[in-house]
């Protein structure tokens, strides 16, 4: 079957657009394709710096025919609704329908439309433009003299050349033909802009890539990333070191080349002496380098990969030359950096924060700097740290927002308040809590196990969410600019993984409601203050659910747990979902729940019928009086399984909570086998109505069994 071949040639395609990019071609123009008619067998993008190309395998030479009957009004329907039909089924007159007759409906007219099938290559013309034009790059751009003309042609960069052949494997392919923006497609491409920029004649992939390859171009973004990465590898173990491997620039340096060629450069080994984070940032910054390091002791050498766009006639000594001086140079900015925040404190540089607005609701991150110490004294005590040293930490936290160093390089905002906090002598603990108490910063990233640092982290992250939640700042839909889901889910982390006993409900009572949780915690007059704490501990318990689902957990079960009031110890709210979990599990458990459905679809039915709830206790001289056993046994089940159940839950004993209502099992069971709750005794029925609710209450000890599916 034949086969599409598509290019798109231009100017640079920018790195963070190009893999996006080709997934969007071969989506937009496969699904354009599928739309009419024309199934493939495989589809295959491409990128690099100055391409977007595309393989569809497998093509039919030409669509299906369509043979489509539509069902018109019935025979003798007002003129308005023939009119109607007769349009939209394209006909000129009911002599051009048949009449069918239908045995319940009668007789009505159908309209047979058959649309012969195009050739392919006719619909790919139609196709492709559409695609170009209605392109979804980021930002596009309009050039040359028919930018000033309406509807001018919009591409990431000029576009230069659009190859479009098609055609089977064994005979040589048609092009083609259609025009975009002036631009005529045909069967020619360019190789690499400085080793190879003729032009090439294309017949089909093979023949493409193989051509390609001969211009010094590496059409498969992913091929040329293994090239830089093992070029990268051998290049640093012939000097016994290792290659700092960085995935994001590896991708980002794999969509600047065509035809990547690995390069070795050096400094100065006394730069060094700067925090190997800084050099790090410095080379993959400036010069988008790679960094080495000594494989025996870890530490970084002075050497950087590089990775060129051309075969120099020098081997490339001019360009590792020309990236050097670059790099000593930034190297040298780095370093002066260095050396000059270390002469001034952290708590020296606390007043600069008084004029960095951190929102306009919300004062300034010197005033933010206050609560943060203050919130750090407070939760110290709860996670096992030193009061005065979370204090500490906290204060010095954000001073290294207004250093010299993180003013070039933010992304080294923490780490480099870390370093100046070692270098002027603070305790370990309080330096560590400076870095981490960022810390966790998505899903995948490190929490924090030091009590003065989890002291800071939830400081950070629930004077965060505390003030933004005060000011009505909440996540709407996709947008958090705020970064407020990540806030929560990094508390959520912090207490967990730490198993931090921190009441949620009673520690931001306060800080909600009335804006302050000691004298020294305080949000900036005239803040708005939440007179309620339902909404952001319903986004916590919505930030848990996520959380507890990636780890596995039942969504139902979770919502259970969260039915029952007071849950706001994150650790038991855990703790009680992994147990019920476990209990569901074994054959108990599911009869157990089984029982209870049953139960509480019996109350609900009654309840309904009856107009009136049957809460309150069973009256148990009624239930001897009737004279079953086994409502009395379910009777005494009951009574002593909620007691032990909710003892064991207030000795946080939740696998034995399981166990004390596994025990109703039996009783549940012989109580729906022998006794017949809608007796014609109104008493003994409403009695024993109340014996259902209280199945329904015992379980609540542990869960709200209604939520739960099954």
């Amino acid at each position: 079957m034949p086969d599409l071949l598509l290019e798109l040639f231009c100017e640079e395609i920018p790195a963070r657009m190009q893999r996006k990019a080709a997934e969007d071609l071969k989506k937009l123009v496969t699904d354009a394709l599928v739309e009419r008619g024309l199934v493939y067998e495989g589809a295959r993008a491409y990128v690099t710096p100055r391409r977007l190309a595309l393989q569809v395998v497998g093509l039919p030479a030409r669509q299906p025919d369509v043979r489509e009957e539509k069902k018109g009004p019935r025979v003798g329907a007002p003129e308005s609704a023939v009119q109607g039909f007769l349009k939209s089924a394209g006909l000129v007159s009911l002599d051009e329908a048949k009449v069918v007759t239908d045995p319940k409906k009668g007789e009505f007219y159908v309209a047979v439309i058959e649309r012969p099938g195009r050739d392919t290559p006719e619909v790919v013309a139609e196709i492709v433009p559409d695609v170009i034009r209605s392109f979804p790059w980021p930002k596009s751009m309009r050039w040359g003299k028919a930018s000033a003309e309406p509807g001018a042609l919009r591409w990431v960069r000029p576009l230069h050349s659009i190859l479009c052949t098609f055609g089977p494997e064994t005979e040589m392919p048609d092009v083609v033909r259609f025009e975009v923006g002036g631009i005529a497609s045909s069967d020619v491409t360019f190789g690499h802009r400085f080793m190879a920029p003729g032009l090439i004649l294309v017949r089909r992939y093979d023949d493409y890539v193989t051509s390609l390859e001969q211009a010094k171009v590496v059409l498969d973004l992913d091929r040329r990333k293994d090239i830089i990465l093992n070029e990268a590898r051998n290049l640093a173990f012939a000097q016994g070191l290792e290659l700092v491997e960085d995935e994001g620039l590896l991708e980002e340096v794999a969509g600047l080349v065509e035809w990547p060629v690995v390069l070795m450069g050096s400094f100065d080994e006394d730069f060094l002496a700067v925090p190997p984070e800084v050099i790090r940032a410095t080379i993959r910054a400036n010069q988008k380098c790679f960094v080495l390091r000594d494989g025996k002791t870890g530490k970084l050498a002075n050497r950087f990969i590089l990775v060129s766009n051309v075969e120099a006639k020098d081997g490339g000594a001019a360009i590792v030359a020309g990236n050097g001086r670059v790099v000593r140079a930034r190297l040298s900015d780095a370093k002066f950096f260095w050396e000059t925040d270390k002469r001034t404190r952290l708590e020296d540089r606390l007043p600069k924060l008084d004029s960095i607005v951190f929102h306009e609701k919300l004062g300034t991150q010197g005033e933010r700097v206050a609560r943060l110490a203050a919130l750090a004294r407070e939760l110290a005590p709860i996670v096992g740290a030193d009061a005065d040293k979370a204090e500490r930490a906290a204060r010095l936290a954000k001073a290294d927002l207004v250093s010299e160093m993180v003013g070039e390089f933010p992304e080294l905002q923490g780490l480099m308040g870390r370093y100046y906090a070692t270098e002027q002598g603070e305790d370990a603990a309080v330096a560590a809590a400076v870095e981490d108490h960022y810390k966790p910063q998505g899903p995948s990233d490190r929490v924090p196990d030091a009590p003065v640092s989890i002291a800071v982290a939830l400081a950070d992250k629930l004077d965060t969410l505390v003030g933004f939640w005060s000011i009505d700042e909440k996540p709407t839909g996709s947008k958090d600019p705020y970064a407020l889901r990540r806030a929560a889910l990094g508390v959520i982390r912090l207490v967990l993984e730490n198993g931090v006993r921190l009441k949620l409900v009673q520690f931001l009572d306060d800080l909600v409601v009335v804006g302050r949780l000691t004298s020294s915690y305080e949000l900036p007059a005239g803040t708005p203050k939440v007179s309620t704490l339902e909404d952001l501990l319903a986004f916590f318990a919505d930030r848990l659910k996520v959380y507890l689902r990636d780890k596995g957990a039942r969504h139902d079960l979770i919502d259970a747990v969260f039915a029952l009031e007071g849950q706001d110890d994150l650790v038991l709210i855990v703790r009680r979902v992994e147990a019920l979990g476990r209990f569901l599990d074994t054959e108990d458990g599911r009869n157990l729940l089984a029982g209870y459905k049953r139960a509480a679809n019996i109350l609900r039915i009654e309840e309904k019928k009856d107009g009136r709830s049957y809460g309150g206790a069973p009256d148990l001289a009624l239930i001897a009086r009737a004279g079953q056993i086994e409502e009395k046994g379910l009777a005494v089940a009951l009574d002593a399984a909620r007691r032990d159940a909710s003892a064991a839950v207030a000795r946080e004993d939740f696998e034995g909570a399981m166990r004390a209502l596994a025990a109703l099992r039996p009783a549940v069971d012989a109580f729906f086998d022998k006794v017949t709750v809608n007796a014609e005794d109104p008493a003994l029925r409403e009695n024993r109505l109340k014996l259902l609710n209280a199945i329904r209450e015992a379980t609540r000890e542990v869960a709200d069994f209604s939520r739960i599916e099954g």
